[in-house]
């Protein structure tokens, strides 16, 4: 698998568009990245454009009429408007554009195979029983082969047949222009960050891209009948920063640009090991604390930080203040801090090490509440800040490393160490 820093080395790919990432993963899926299952890919410039644009317009008088018509060698997007009419639009080569697809389904024409985010979970059983919404063909993804390199979303992906169809129930209508567009069936959700995937990020609105690209309102449900009102003054294009959500997975948009600004897995190894270095200290055991390899991000060790997580100071584990009803499990919900005596989850620290998630490359100062995964003070404020899509109609801030839904007034927490007696 390639590492996360590939994606700004010039030698490797030839032209880099930019990255998806998928928001829950700490830089590997449970089970690690395969083929095209991974938790981030490269869009890379193709050998060959695949790209397409739509051209003629057939208005068939029935459904078998139009699958006559879209079983040519071409890409087409049929929409039936009733048992009596289908509309289908042709669509034909473009030599100017590479296009990636995006969905759950494993057929060759998805480039990067998503499945469903689970909050917390530690391996591909974890996700399995759930039913998914994720569309088998969720979305393509257009990129201009030419510099400024442009990507633009669509909803819905095109099948091994070359076709997208959207049937009765999916909402659809004919436009201003006499053209037709529609949307999926839970659709494609885009938010572009104001001033950038920067120190200075601040969330944006969260908009639904059509079919054919145009930038809507929410509707009322996620999988509601009737479309939000267009906004034309927004674009389709992705910018640095962009969240993608699809219904199960919500994917992180870096360009090639902002890659090359990201802290590399290197500078976030030499941050864990300049922490260590520091010799922080238990102020309960006294013994010595370390953050584990970032290798080894699931298993606490014997010298690994816990917080507290009402207050922010970091010790070891130990049993101090661990009440009766605390004791079955080894994270006490309602601890209390020796230090302040403040009562809150008691969790160990996980350093983030999915670089992608970083607005900037201060030192790791702060942590997630209640997951306990450790990144930079501007980091944690951005993520705390997000409305990240949750099931049909809710959103809440989740932490990008783990997808779980942040608590507390914050939703993350200054950690406060101990440095050594000596």
């Amino acid at each position: 698998t390639r590492k996360p820093q590939a994606f700004s080395t010039v030698t490797v790919f030839p032209v880099n568009y930019a990255a998806a990432q998928t928001i829950m993963y700490n830089g590997s899926l449970p089970n690690g990245d395969r083929g095209r299952r991974k938790s981030r890919f490269a869009l890379c410039k193709r050998p060959k454009a695949n790209g397409v644009k739509p051209s003629t317009v057939h208005i068939a008088c029935s459904p078998q009429a139009a699958k006559a018509i879209s079983n040519k060698d071409q890409h087409s997007i049929s929409y039936t408007l009733s048992r009596a009419q289908t509309v289908v639009v042709e669509y034909t080569h473009d030599s100017n554009t590479d296009m990636f697809q995006i969905g759950r389904s494993t057929e060759s024409p998805i480039d990067f195979v998503v499945t469903d985010t689970v909050a917390g979970s530690q391996s591909n059983a974890d996700t399995q029983s759930v039913q998914s919404t994720i569309s088998r063909f969720a979305c393509r993804i257009m990129c201009q082969r030419t510099p400024p390199y442009t990507a633009r979303i669509y909803a819905a992906g095109f099948d091994s047949s070359k076709n997208i169809f959207l049937g009765e129930k999916a909402a659809k209508w004919k436009t201003s222009d006499g053209q037709m567009d529609g949307l999926t069936t839970n659709g494609v959700l885009v938010m572009h960050p104001r001033n950038g995937f920067t120190q200075d990020s601040k969330p944006g609105v969260w908009r639904e891209i059509s079919v054919c690209g145009n930038v809507f309102t929410l509707r009322e449900t996620r999988s509601a009948q009737q479309r939000g009102k267009m906004v034309e003054s927004e674009s389709q294009e992705l910018v640095d920063g962009s969240l993608i959500d699809l219904c199960g997975a919500t994917l992180l948009w870096r360009t090639a640009d902002g890659l090359a600004r990201t802290p590399t897995l290197k500078h976030l190894e030499a941050l864990r090991q300049e922490i260590n270095a520091a010799r922080p200290q238990c102020p309960v055991g006294f013994n010595t604390l370390a953050f584990p390899s970032m290798r080894r991000k699931d298993t606490p060790d014997e010298k690994q930080p816990w917080v507290y997580l009402q207050c922010g100071h970091v010790h070891g584990y130990h049993n101090w203040g661990n009440h009766r009803e605390e004791r079955e499990g080894r994270e006490g919900r309602s601890r209390e801090c020796p230090m302040c005596r403040a009562k809150g989850p008691y969790v160990p620290l996980w350093l983030g090490c999915e670089a992608g998630f970083y607005v900037d490359a201060a030192p790791p100062t702060h942590a997630f509440n209640p997951c306990g995964h450790v990144c930079s003070d501007k980091t944690a404020a951005f993520w705390s800040q997000i409305p990240l899509p949750h099931g049909t109609h809710t959103f809440h801030a989740a932490c990008p490393f783990c997808a779980q839904q942040l608590s507390g007034e914050q939703g993350f927490v200054r950690l406060i160490f101990q440095g050594p007696l000596d």
